[in-house]
């Protein structure tokens, strides 16, 4: 009875720490503090929160701007979602105290421009959405370079028809099927006159010091077998890690080597066929050039034959007409 008692008075007493470290905006648990929705104009105070929180949704209300202590004190959070607000400038020491932070998302704000210090002390980001937003206007020189990324989303830069300078170097790029659709991005900026550095593959291992830039797109035709496996192009496609041991025998990614080889013997194939249809045309021309010699002499001979024949005759008819 005691021991079913302490049970009783410790979930209580835990329930009871939630409730009051939780804002009343908010809806939390050991792990979320979920505040999303709730047509908030100002971060709630954060400071009680439960200890152990590590994610923070503050999606889909009507913030606008942020205090630079917004997030102070919270080094413990891995994610934060700031998306579907109204944020147009973000103070350059907002995020300062969230050195593990890892997922931030900031989709669909009216940001036009980002101070240069905002992702310093970053330093474990390993996604960031600033999609849907107004960086288009005015953004021509970006550098991430120097960080932890590992992919980016595509959707997330076509809005920036104006960039023509991206630095992407010192990052642990996984070249795998998440970056393909990036890359072609890349190679569509570079086509009308834009930069990128260097964006050095550290997986997978067939790939490990590659620059992607430089890598054939033959690599990357596993991906679009395993969007059909995964049930089309909407699916999600799953790295090599997650992939079960006969998924990875079957759609492992062919080498850079066997890659160059194929591109190598289509050459030479490519090669020997035309050297074969210029031979197969010079032959047709010799032929031609022969007959039409032929053709030629056949006809000085012709009348030769005509006159030898007429001769024949009259000289039977002299020898019939003496008999």
């Amino acid at each position: 009875i005691h021991t079913g008692l302490l049970g009783v008075l410790s979930v209580c007493a835990t329930l009871l720490q939630l409730c009051a470290g939780c804002p009343s905006e908010c809806v939390c648990n050991s792990l979320e503090a979920n505040c999303s929705g709730r047509s908030l104009v100002s971060v709630p105070a954060l400071t009680s929160l439960p200890e152990g929180t590590h994610t923070l949704f503050l999606a889909n209300n009507r913030l606008s701007s942020l205090p630079v202590s917004a997030f102070a004190n919270l080094s413990t959070f891995e994610s934060l979602d700031l998306s579907n607000n109204y944020l147009d400038n973000l103070p350059s020491r907002l995020f300062r105290e969230l050195s593990n932070l890892s997922d931030l998302s900031l989709r669909n704000n009216s940001l036009t421009v980002l101070d240069r210090e905002l992702f310093r002390s970053l330093t474990q980001l390993r996604r960031l959405d600033l999609s849907l937003n107004g960086l288009a206007t005015g953004l021509t020189w970006l550098s991430l370079a120097g960080n932890r990324l590992h992919a980016l989303e595509r959707a997330t830069f076509e809005p920036l028809v104006n960039l023509q300078h991206l630095e992407l170097g010192i990052n642990p790029w996984e070249c795998d099927c998440n970056l393909r659709d990036f890359k072609h991005w890349m190679e569509w900026l570079i086509y009308r006159g834009g930069y990128v550095d260097a964006v050095e593959c550290t997986l997978p291992k067939d790939l490990r010091g590659r620059d992607i830039r430089g890598v054939p797109v033959e690599m990357f035709n596993y991906c679009l077998q395993l969007e059909d496996e995964n049930g089309g192009g909407g699916a999600v496609v799953r790295t090599e890690a997650e992939l079960p041991d006969c998924v990875k025998q079957r759609y492992r990614p062919v080498s850079v080597r066997r890659a160059i080889g194929t591109v190598v013997i289509a050459g030479v194939v490519c090669g020997i066929v035309c050297i074969m249809m210029v031979a197969a045309a010079a032959y047709g021309c010799i032929y031609a050039s022969l007959m039409a010699k032929y053709q030629r002499e056949l006809k000085k001979r012709q009348p030769l034959m005509g006159d030898a024949e007429a001769e024949g005759d009259s000289e039977e008819k002299q020898i019939s007409s003496v008999a």
